[in-house]
């Protein structure tokens, strides 16, 4: 996890961001089999490297989004929004969860990581 510095305010809390998930370059080299698991798997170590949490739920929207195309032809990119947020119970993996869900856009030009504090 991340270490508090002195003086510094606590980098976790309750945030969403948006980003655009390159699917193409998780999956490169994978059998065809394959390539829709390993996807999911790469948009949650993705998460988990982002928002800085063990535990993250993936959206069936997201899943389905993912799958839409069949097991081995992907999307190659997928828009996708992660929110940190508090549990409500304690399991002992920490105090917060990241959410994955799916944003649809037409297209991929110009879109940038969108930070939204709720």
């Amino acid at each position: 996890m991340v270490k508090k510095e002195k003086g510094k305010a606590n980098p976790l809390g309750e945030i969403s961001r948006d980003y655009t998930i390159n699917l193409h370059k998780g999956v490169h080299k994978e059998t065809f089999k394959r390539k829709a698991p390993r996807a999911v798997s790469y948009i949650v170590d993705f998460a988990r490297k982002n928002m800085l949490t063990e535990d993250v739920r993936i959206d069936p929207s997201l899943n389905e989004a993912v799958w839409a195309k069949g097991i081995r032809n992907l999307p190659r990119r997928i828009r996708v929004r992660l929110l940190r947020k508090k549990k409500e119970e304690d399991d002992g993996k920490g105090k917060y969860y990241t959410l994955a869900q799916h944003v649809p856009v037409d297209s991929f030009d110009g879109l940038k990581t969108e930070i939204i504090k709720s």
